[in-house]
């Protein structure tokens, strides 16, 4: 997994915006190493939030920008009804399921930056009432987006594993390196 993302090739933005990327996204699989699916979801702060639902969260979240990106529906429309549910797994969800469904998001979202034509391309936001109406979006804003969720709740994962084990993202970057 990427702690450091090196310098870009020269004229390689895209590259460099999906290698940030890439770099959130260890931080997240990082906090889960060594987890039992109990440790996972438990919650040990005052916040509804576990490692699992975070993990669960950005893949969601990924998937669904890149299909809006796409023009196509996410995978799993929510609203106010299902919303909970995008920080917790249910139905027989697993880490391991969900971290095999995010290799296949994360190669997704490769092929398709790479694909258009140009960052500069945008497409329309869904009719949501938190949305501008009529707004627009580029695929650029769409990677900035992306790095800056996965960046925020690799961060509450930091907090949170910590906070199950004591272990900080040093000791879990020499576990990782270790195994």
């Amino acid at each position: 997994m990427v702690m450091h993302v090196p310098a870009e090739a020269r004229g390689d933005e895209r590259g460099a915006l999906l290698s940030f990327i890439e770099e959130q996204r260890g931080g997240i699989r990082r906090a889960l190493l060594g987890l039992t699916e109990e440790q996972a979801a438990s919650r040990p702060s005052a916040s509804e939030l576990s490692l699992s639902g975070l993990l669960k969260h950005v893949v969601e979240v990924e998937q669904g920008w890149i299909a809006r990106a796409k023009q196509e529906p996410p995978a799993v429309e929510r609203d106010e009804t299902n919303w909970h549910e995008t920080f917790q797994l249910v139905d027989g969800e697993s880490v391991e399921s969900q971290l095999a469904h995010w290799e296949k998001v994360a190669a997704e979202t490769e092929a398709y930056i790479r694909s258009v034509p140009s960052l500069d391309d945008t497409f329309p936001l869904p009719d949501q009432p938190w949305f501008p109406p009529e707004g627009r979006v580029s695929v650029r804003w769409v990677c900035l987006h992306l790095i800056r969720e996965t960046a925020r709740h690799a961060g509450h994962a930091d907090i949170i594993r910590e906070s199950l084990d004591g272990k900080t993202a040093f000791e879990l970057v020499a576990l990782e390196q270790a195994g």
